[in-house]
């Protein structure tokens, strides 16, 4: 196996500001003494609501250990819509004043339910997914279940996500006051996010009550991230309320844009879990029929053989499943259920409310005082003589003291961490694979991941300013089997004043690699800041083609798309000598190694590097001894919708790779300054004169002012 590990401080392209996200901090338990607050809905075999059960019926277990109920609540939910108008409402207001748009950790009796006999649901309008005539639709329906099947148990707030997430309304049962809220939406607000505009940092020092903010920047890259990044910033603030609450969330689906981090999905989740909240997704477009040919008229037809073979349609059923596929593992995972392909969306808020019947808060202290951060396993049992069915979360997260930690805890823990199911998200991570062919059946697979400067704490050591890294990954086959290759490595990283200074804007890159054989593979990797203890995960899947494999295409590597390249003995970190792999790396050239940029984010005062290879060029004809030339032509361009914005000049490539004689290298330099800011679609083409073949790939590239 060969690895290339170094850590660098890069200038930031935008990437994604989830280190908002770092800032926050799980509000379920903070307190000295941990509080575990478990809702039990308590049914018969035949579904009914079993009421008026006492503490003495109910046993609680963590870990197999026997704990004391130090909380016990019944919360009696109505099903029965309010037959007074919505103007008469007001008077079954919330007695309690409202709570403050970011709520305090805990209620004010410690464990006890801040609304009682309340059923606690939270409308989300994903305003960057839908489409206006979807927002319209979306809303009505809200509305139209706030006249006529909201009950008096019912407390409702809204929520809306363009680029930051907002609470418009807390929660409270005045329907005027909601429907107000709902109203005041601005239709086709965040619809547009699909066109990146003017971007600069707002210095006005405005106070927006945005529990999350986006950058918008990368939101146009890592949309499905930042869509769950806030959804779980909607979860962690619910907690603290210790009612089971339900988020319905209005969308158009989740497309998968950029580089997928399965961790987010599974963080949102558990974060879900351990705050009490189920999501209940609204797929905001209803009924929807995959139209032969494209689509409707704000589409333009397809052309071609694809609309008489079918494929067109497969490819836009494909794209439409996978939209949804997203909001149904938030339903599923977190006991909620999605409404899709619907055209009645009110009935998505009433599949929650019927959901949400009467439930038991139980709430212990636990007798297991170490925080530790591991897994802990609830159970719930009721007596004997009592045959019903329970339904709460089975477990949590304890607490984590990372200061405290020793050698062997710290060890203990990136182990856990990576083993357990749930990921971590208070480092955020960007992560990139690419593949590189070697020899036949051999490929170089390089990984970068970028670390925003913003998230990491430093501390004075001499003259520089130091902090500690460990890197950690595991990698498994197709058939879930964990290989001997893999991450394990501690950087220590000193920046001098100048670096410091510039820290905020900055990024932080790792890059190490693989030697694998073709096939399919899983990527686990995970990063500690050492001073703090803040963990972040990345998972991916990533596939090794089988360039060797007849095809009637020119085999080529995937595309590195950068803006940056950085002198070897630039790094501010490394883990070990570098020079046998760096040998080995494509990326590496004249002492210059090449920074995939992960993100794909540029701006115009950049210069854009391109770098891929083509494999097996079919030779011309020898005009010397021992001359091998190929006869390719590459060029590169970008599109904005249907429009070529740009494109470069043909450009004539015959000189192989010297110690490759089956690789020719193909690489672009473009000034971006020439192109207006915006999304594009870059593609490379290369066309192979001799063997008439070709080969081409895109990318969703995002150019900034």
């Amino acid at each position: 196996m060969l690895t290339t590990r170094t850590i660098r401080l890069l200038t930031r392209a935008a990437l994604f500001t989830v280190a908002m996200l770092a800032q926050q901090r799980d509000l379920v338990f903070r307190a000295n003494s941990n509080l575990v607050i478990v809702d039990v809905f308590v049914r018969d075999h035949s579904g009914k609501e079993i009421a008026d059960l006492k503490k003495e019926d109910f046993t609680l277990l963590e870990d197999g250990k026997p704990q004391k109920v130090a909380v016990f609540d019944y919360q009696r939910l109505s099903a029965t819509p309010m037959t007074t108008p919505p103007a008469a409402a007001a008077t079954v207001a919330v007695t309690p004043a409202a709570p403050p748009e970011r709520p305090s950790a805990a209620p004010a009796l410690p464990g006890g339910a801040r609304y009682q006999d309340r059923r606690l649901l939270v409308l989300l309008f994903d305003l960057s997914s839908m489409q206006p005539a979807e927002q319209v639709r979306a809303t009505e329906s809200a509305r139209k279940f706030l006249a006529q099947q909201m009950t008096p148990s019912d407390l409702v707030s809204v929520m809306t996500f363009s680029n930051e997430l907002k609470t418009t309304q807390e929660f409270t049962s005045d329907r005027d006051l909601l429907d107000e809220a709902i109203h005041k939406i601005a239709i086709g607000e965040g619809s547009d996010l699909n066109v990146v505009g003017d971007t600069g940092d707002s210095t006005s020092g405005e106070d927006t009550g945005a529990a999350f903010v986006a950058d918008e920047t990368e939101f146009n890259i890592f949309n499905t991230d930042m869509k769950l990044s806030a959804l779980e910033t909607a979860a962690k603030t619910l907690g603290a309320l210790p009612e089971k609450k339900a988020v319905i969330y209005f969308s158009s689906g989740i497309n998968k844009t950029g580089v997928e981090n399965q961790s987010q999905l599974r963080s949102t989740v558990n974060a879900a879990v351990r705050s009490n909240v189920s999501f209940y997704p609204v797929d905001a477009r209803g009924l929807t029929t995959i139209i032969p040919g494209g689509g409707d008229a704000s589409h333009a037809a397809q052309r071609g053989s694809t609309l008489y073979s079918g494929a067109a349609q497969t490819s836009q059923r494909s794209s439409f499943n996978d939209s949804q596929e997203t909001l149904v593992t938030l339903a599923s995972d977190t006991g909620g259920k999605a409404f899709l392909d619907n055209n009645n969306l009110a009935q998505g808020i009433v599949q929650a409310q019927k959901d949400m019947g009467s439930y038991y808060i139980l709430g212990y202290y636990s007798t297991n005082a170490a925080l530790d951060g591991r897994y802990r396993r609830i159970q719930v049992k009721l007596s004997p003589k009592l045959q019903a069915k329970l339904d709460y979360r089975e477990g949590y997260y304890a607490p984590k003291e990372f200061g405290k930690f020793t050698s062997s805890d710290k060890e203990s823990q990136l182990q856990q961490a990576l083993m357990l199911g749930d990921p971590m998200t208070d480092l955020p991570l960007a992560l990139e694979v690419n593949y590189f062919r070697l020899g036949r059946g051999s490929y170089f697979v390089p990984v970068a991941v970028k670390i925003p400067g913003s998230a990491i704490e430093l501390g004075k050591k001499g003259a520089n300013e130091v902090t500690d890294f460990d890197f950690i990954g595991e990698l498994r086959d197709s058939k879930g089997r964990l290989l001997p290759t893999g991450v394990r490595d501690g950087i220590t990283v000193k920046l001098d004043a100048d670096n410091v200074a510039k820290l905020e804007k900055r990024n932080f890159e790792y890059d190490t690699g693989f030697t694998l054989a073709p096939g399919e593979y899983h990527l686990k990797f995970l990063a500690r800041e050492n001073r703090t203890g803040k963990m972040g995960t990345f998972e991916t899947a990533f596939k090794v083609p089988d360039l060797d494999a007849k095809s009637g295409y020119l085999p080529v590597s995937s595309v590195v798309w950068s803006n940056q390249r950085e002198e070897l003995v630039a790094a501010v970190g490394s883990a070990t000598k570098q020079k046998k792999a760096d040998a080995a790396n494509p990326l590496v050239e004249n002492g210059e190694k090449l920074i995939p940029s992960v993100t794909r984010v540029f701006r115009k005062d950049q210069n854009l590097y391109v770098y891929m290879e083509a494999y097996d060029p079919t030779l011309e004809p020898a005009s010397r001894p021992n001359e091998r030339r190929a006869s390719l032509v590459a060029s590169l361009s970008f599109m904005r919708g249907k429009t070529k914005a740009f494109e470069t000049p043909p450009e004539h490539l015959d000189e192989l790779a010297p110690k490759r004689n089956s690789t020719l290298p193909i690489q672009f330099q473009v000034p971006l300054a020439k192109l207006p800011p915006g999304r594009y679609t870059a593609q490379v083409s290369v066309v192979d004169q001799v063997g008439r073949r070709f080969a081409f790939s895109r990318a969703q590239v995002v150019l900034l002012p």
